[in-house]
């Protein structure tokens, strides 16, 4: 089978799909941490840098199903 490409089709492979749900866990499960650490604190400035953090945290999670759902974030 000879398969000739004007163009690269947009796919995403099983192994990229694994990747990216790994990835995708990997940030909500820091994200939640993070939340949880937040609430634990009474220092506002740590409080703060937390907030930061979880803003980092849901940016990634929004890339990542960007690329899922077709979209592309990063310009390509």
């Amino acid at each position: 089978m000879n398969l000739n490409y004007n163009e690269v089709p947009k796919i995403i492979s099983t192994k990229d799909l694994d990747y990216l749900s790994d990835i995708f866990n990997w940030n909500y499960g820091a994200y939640k941490k993070n939340v949880a650490s937040a609430k634990a604190v009474n220092e506002e400035e740590i409080k703060e840098i937390f907030q930061k953090a979880s803003n980092i945290f849901i940016n990634h999670l929004r890339t990542i199903l960007e690329i899922l759902e077709g979209g592309n974030s990063n310009g390509q």
